[in-house]
């Protein structure tokens, strides 16, 4: 089992997981060799704090800043932390041929795991909790949350 797979049935929650696309990474960006290359990008699977200060250096932003903001709108994030759908994608009307928001494609996520905790209740109280939150190319950011297990 990999590392994002590990992350992902909550064996690795003092890990964080950051993806960045191809279209928002340099192309000899030092975190082409440290991370896992995907079909269009990069993610990596890191320590907290390591994570954070990555996460930082690739975007400028602070981690916990923008999860901050992504809170704000809910959207669906892959399975994979390397893509996902806007909430915004249809509020306008260009669309490709195939009928897809061009300008809807995930620049980065962002993604955490938080343990079980039966006391602050809701979905805490039913398993480990993913949180992720994207950037998309449209200048949005949003969130998505699940428990493990319950997107396999």
């Amino acid at each position: 089992m990999g590392k994002l797979e590990e992350f992902l049935a909550g064996d690795r929650l003092d890990d964080v997981v950051f993806y960045l696309s191809d279209a928002f990474l340099d192309d000899d960006s030092r975190l082409r060799e440290v991370g896992t290359e995907t079909d269009d990008g990069v993610r990596l699977v890191l320590d907290g704090e390591t994570g954070r200060s990555a996460f930082q250096a690739g975007t400028g932003m602070g981690a916990m800043e923008f999860a901050k903001e992504a809170m704000a709108n809910e959207g669906e994030i892959d399975r994979s932390l390397d893509g996902g759908e806007c909430p915004f994608a249809g509020d306008d009307a260009e669309t490709d041929a195939e009928g897809d928001d061009e300008d809807h494609a995930v620049r980065f996520v962002f993604a955490f795991a938080e343990g079980e905790n039966p006391e602050v209740g809701g979905l805490y109280a039913e398993g480990d909790v993913i949180h992720a939150y994207a950037h998309c190319t449209c200048g949005e950011s949003y969130s998505h949350k699940w428990v493990v297990g319950d997107r396999e």
